[in-house]
């Protein structure tokens, strides 16, 4: 009725929709200092460390993180495709078409992901020692995250939290929203 202008508009009228299945965040969402993530960084070992390094550098999902693939990072212009992601062990389309985009390397992100190369051409940057196949970010949150966040005080860190920080970080630098 207030959208036809059958009646004034009184509030929002969004504000009556209900949508079955969703919920509304119910705490502010993590967000780490940069001195909280150089200490949690030091506590994590290779190659859980550059997992977290390009997380946290980048604002990837951990499915677009353990899905990336050597062949899809150009060193030279200082760009990396981001078009698959992984889920339970299978890899597939990204999360959201936005998601399908080029993100940009910093020179000294990009010597962390160097390091890590050697003499890798293709194939998946962070292959699981165990299968070759792709990690599962489950295990790695409750077997490495965790304990080492726990180490220095954070409780209950996940993968989310890089991208919240990351979020954050942009804000404060006046990002535009299209941007974040």
């Amino acid at each position: 009725a207030m959208l036809w202008e059958l009646m004034d508009v009184q509030r929002n009228p969004m504000e009556l929709v209900k949508l079955k299945g969703t919920s509304k965040r119910l705490k502010k969402p993590q967000i780490l200092t940069p001195e909280e993530f150089q200490e949690l960084v030091s506590k994590v070992r290779e190659p859980y460390r550059a997992m977290v390094i390009v997380a946290m550098c980048t604002g990837m999902r951990v499915s677009e993180v353990l899905a990336l693939r050597w062949e899809h990072i150009d060193f030279e212009t200082g760009a990396m495709l981001v078009q698959q992601g992984v889920v339970n062990g299978r890899i597939g389309k990204v999360k959201t078409e936005a998601s399908n985009d080029y993100v940009p390397l910093d020179p000294e992100f990009a010597q962390v992901l160097l390091d890590l190369k050697g003499e890798k051409t293709s194939g998946l940057v962070f292959p699981s020692h165990v299968t070759g196949g792709c990690y599962y970010a489950g295990m790695i949150q409750q077997q490495i995250l965790k304990p080492a966040g726990e180490k220095i005080g954070l409780l209950s860190i996940g993968w989310h939290v890089f991208r919240h920080t990351y979020r954050s970080l942009l804000d404060e630098t006046g990002a535009p929203i299209g941007v974040q």
